[in-house]
Protein backbone atom coordinates (compact mmCIF):
# COMPACT_ATOMS: atom_id res chain seq x y z
CA UNK A 1 0.00 0.00 0.00
CA UNK A 2 2.43 2.92 0.85
CA UNK A 3 4.01 2.24 -2.91
CA UNK A 4 0.58 2.89 -3.95
CA UNK A 5 0.29 5.89 -1.86
CA UNK A 6 3.66 7.35 -3.30
CA UNK A 7 2.69 6.31 -6.55
CA UNK A 8 -0.91 8.27 -5.94
CA UNK A 9 1.03 11.50 -4.52
CA UNK A 10 3.28 11.85 -6.81
CA UNK A 11 0.45 11.95 -9.50
CA UNK A 12 -1.21 14.62 -7.46
CA UNK A 13 1.90 16.78 -7.82
CA UNK A 14 3.78 16.27 -4.70
CA UNK A 15 7.56 15.63 -3.87
CA UNK A 16 7.86 11.99 -2.11
CA UNK A 17 10.37 10.43 0.10
CA UNK A 18 9.87 6.89 0.03
CA UNK A 19 11.25 4.86 2.64
CA UNK A 20 11.11 1.11 2.67
CA UNK A 21 12.92 -1.81 4.14
CA UNK A 22 13.40 -5.10 1.36
CA UNK A 23 10.66 -5.25 -0.64
CA UNK A 24 9.71 -7.05 -4.19
CA UNK A 25 8.83 -3.81 -5.80
CA UNK A 26 10.52 -1.34 -7.63
CA UNK A 27 10.91 1.86 -6.17
CA UNK A 28 8.94 5.06 -8.42
CA UNK A 29 12.16 6.55 -10.05
CA UNK A 30 10.59 10.47 -9.08
CA UNK A 31 10.40 9.62 -5.29
CA UNK A 32 13.53 10.54 -3.26
CA UNK A 33 14.15 6.68 -2.10
CA UNK A 34 15.66 5.43 0.97
CA UNK A 35 16.71 2.69 1.44
CA UNK A 36 16.99 1.03 4.90
CA UNK A 37 17.55 -2.87 6.49
CA UNK A 38 16.82 -2.86 10.11
CA UNK A 39 13.90 -0.92 12.09
CA UNK A 40 16.58 1.17 13.92
CA UNK A 41 17.65 2.13 10.07
CA UNK A 42 13.64 2.85 9.81
CA UNK A 43 13.51 4.71 12.81
CA UNK A 44 16.30 7.18 12.54
CA UNK A 45 15.53 7.61 8.47
CA UNK A 46 11.76 8.84 9.20
CA UNK A 47 12.67 10.86 12.10
CA UNK A 48 15.70 12.48 9.81
CA UNK A 49 12.79 13.43 6.84
CA UNK A 50 9.65 13.87 8.87
CA UNK A 51 10.09 17.45 9.58
CA UNK A 52 10.83 18.41 5.65
CA UNK A 53 7.20 16.50 5.25
CA UNK A 54 3.56 17.95 5.17
CA UNK A 55 1.96 14.30 6.19
CA UNK A 56 4.06 11.09 7.11
CA UNK A 57 1.97 8.14 5.88
CA UNK A 58 3.41 5.10 7.64
CA UNK A 59 2.01 2.02 6.09
CA UNK A 60 3.50 -0.96 8.08
CA UNK A 61 5.29 -1.96 10.48
CA UNK A 62 8.72 -2.88 10.03
CA UNK A 63 8.28 -5.06 13.34
CA UNK A 64 7.46 -5.09 16.94
CA UNK A 65 10.39 -6.83 18.29
CA UNK A 66 13.73 -8.10 17.65
CA UNK A 67 17.01 -10.43 18.13
CA UNK A 68 18.33 -8.84 21.89
CA UNK A 69 21.86 -10.18 20.34
CA UNK A 70 22.54 -10.32 16.60
CA UNK A 71 25.26 -12.91 16.42
CA UNK A 72 27.88 -11.88 14.41
CA UNK A 73 28.74 -15.93 12.97
CA UNK A 74 26.23 -18.52 12.26
CA UNK A 75 24.36 -20.43 14.52
CA UNK A 76 25.23 -23.89 14.77
CA UNK A 77 22.31 -26.76 14.01
CA UNK A 78 21.99 -28.41 17.90
CA UNK A 79 20.24 -31.41 18.89
CA UNK A 80 18.51 -29.09 21.49
CA UNK A 81 15.92 -25.84 21.15
CA UNK A 82 17.44 -22.78 20.86
CA UNK A 83 15.64 -19.79 22.74
CA UNK A 84 16.12 -16.23 21.50
CA UNK A 85 15.46 -12.92 23.35
CA UNK A 86 13.51 -10.56 22.16
CA UNK A 87 13.34 -7.10 22.76
CA UNK A 88 10.87 -4.09 22.07
CA UNK A 89 11.28 -2.07 18.50
CA UNK A 90 11.47 1.80 18.51
CA UNK A 91 7.47 2.61 17.67
CA UNK A 92 8.28 5.06 14.71
CA UNK A 93 4.69 5.97 14.39
CA UNK A 94 4.60 6.54 18.12
CA UNK A 95 7.81 8.92 18.21
CA UNK A 96 6.08 11.17 15.51
CA UNK A 97 2.78 11.28 16.63
CA UNK A 98 3.95 12.33 20.33
CA UNK A 99 6.65 14.74 18.58
CA UNK A 100 6.12 18.78 19.95
CA UNK A 101 5.43 21.33 17.85
CA UNK A 102 5.14 18.92 14.94
CA UNK A 103 4.05 20.33 11.63
CA UNK A 104 3.16 17.61 9.89
CA UNK A 105 -0.12 15.14 9.33
CA UNK A 106 0.55 11.87 10.91
CA UNK A 107 -1.40 8.62 9.50
CA UNK A 108 -1.10 5.03 10.33
CA UNK A 109 -1.89 2.11 9.32
CA UNK A 110 -3.70 -0.58 11.82
CA UNK A 111 -3.63 -4.24 10.34
CA UNK A 112 -5.92 -5.70 12.09
CA UNK A 113 -7.70 -9.62 12.25
CA UNK A 114 -10.31 -8.73 14.62
CA UNK A 115 -12.29 -6.14 16.05
CA UNK A 116 -11.06 -3.79 13.01
CA UNK A 117 -12.51 -0.32 14.09
CA UNK A 118 -11.87 -0.86 17.67
CA UNK A 119 -8.45 -1.34 17.69
CA UNK A 120 -7.92 0.77 15.11
CA UNK A 121 -9.48 3.33 17.14
CA UNK A 122 -7.49 2.74 20.37
CA UNK A 123 -4.36 3.23 17.96
CA UNK A 124 -4.77 6.18 16.76
CA UNK A 125 -5.33 7.68 20.26
CA UNK A 126 -2.32 6.01 21.76
CA UNK A 127 -0.09 7.36 19.12
CA UNK A 128 -1.90 10.65 18.47
CA UNK A 129 -2.38 9.95 15.23
CA UNK A 130 -4.53 12.61 12.69
CA UNK A 131 -5.60 9.97 10.74
CA UNK A 132 -5.66 5.95 11.16
CA UNK A 133 -6.07 3.51 8.23
CA UNK A 134 -7.86 0.41 9.20
CA UNK A 135 -7.43 -2.35 7.17
CA UNK A 136 -8.79 -6.18 7.81
CA UNK A 137 -5.70 -8.56 6.98
CA UNK A 138 -8.09 -11.57 8.08
CA UNK A 139 -8.36 -12.46 4.33
CA UNK A 140 -6.72 -13.27 1.22
CA UNK A 141 -8.63 -11.25 -0.87
CA UNK A 142 -7.32 -8.24 0.45
CA UNK A 143 -4.61 -6.31 1.86
CA UNK A 144 -1.31 -7.65 2.23
CA UNK A 145 0.12 -9.93 -0.59
CA UNK A 146 -3.26 -8.73 -2.94
CA UNK A 147 -3.32 -5.96 -5.47
CA UNK A 148 -6.72 -4.94 -4.06
CA UNK A 149 -7.99 -4.12 -0.43
CA UNK A 150 -10.58 -2.42 1.27
CA UNK A 151 -10.04 0.36 4.04
CA UNK A 152 -11.71 2.53 6.90
CA UNK A 153 -10.67 5.90 7.65
CA UNK A 154 -11.03 6.81 11.20
CA UNK A 155 -10.11 10.28 12.21
CA UNK A 156 -9.54 12.08 15.38
CA UNK A 157 -12.86 13.72 15.87
CA UNK A 158 -14.36 10.49 15.36
CA UNK A 159 -15.61 10.32 11.76
CA UNK A 160 -15.09 7.46 10.09
CA UNK A 161 -15.04 6.96 5.97
CA UNK A 162 -14.97 3.48 4.34
CA UNK A 163 -13.55 2.74 1.17
CA UNK A 164 -15.05 0.06 -0.77
CA UNK A 165 -12.88 -2.88 -2.08
CA UNK A 166 -10.82 -2.14 -5.04
CA UNK A 167 -7.44 -1.72 -6.49
CA UNK A 168 -4.74 -0.61 -4.02
CA UNK A 169 -3.95 2.20 -6.11
CA UNK A 170 -7.36 3.31 -6.69
CA UNK A 171 -7.90 3.58 -3.01
CA UNK A 172 -4.44 5.29 -2.54
CA UNK A 173 -5.29 8.04 -4.68
CA UNK A 174 -8.42 8.43 -2.53
CA UNK A 175 -6.15 8.45 0.35
CA UNK A 176 -3.78 11.14 -1.09
CA UNK A 177 -7.18 13.53 -1.51
CA UNK A 178 -8.03 12.83 2.04
CA UNK A 179 -4.72 13.58 3.13
CA UNK A 180 -4.12 16.49 1.31
CA UNK A 181 -7.48 17.93 2.29
CA UNK A 182 -6.88 16.97 6.07
CA UNK A 183 -3.31 18.93 5.82
CA UNK A 184 -4.72 22.25 4.06
CA UNK A 185 -7.63 22.50 6.90
CA UNK A 186 -5.04 21.66 9.50
CA UNK A 187 -2.81 24.79 7.71
CA UNK A 188 -5.64 26.89 7.66
CA UNK A 189 -6.87 26.17 11.15
CA UNK A 190 -3.30 27.50 12.41
CA UNK A 191 -3.30 30.64 11.04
Amino acid sequence: MGYAIAEAALEAGHDVILISGPVNIDPTQHAKFVSVSSSDEMFDAVNQHADKCDVCVLCAAVADYKPAAVSPTKIKKRDKRISLELIRTRDILDSLGHRRDRRFLVVGFAAETNDLEQNAMQKLLDKNCDVIIANDVSSANSGMESDANEVTVLFQNGERQKISRAPKKNIARELVKIFQILQQKRLTKKM
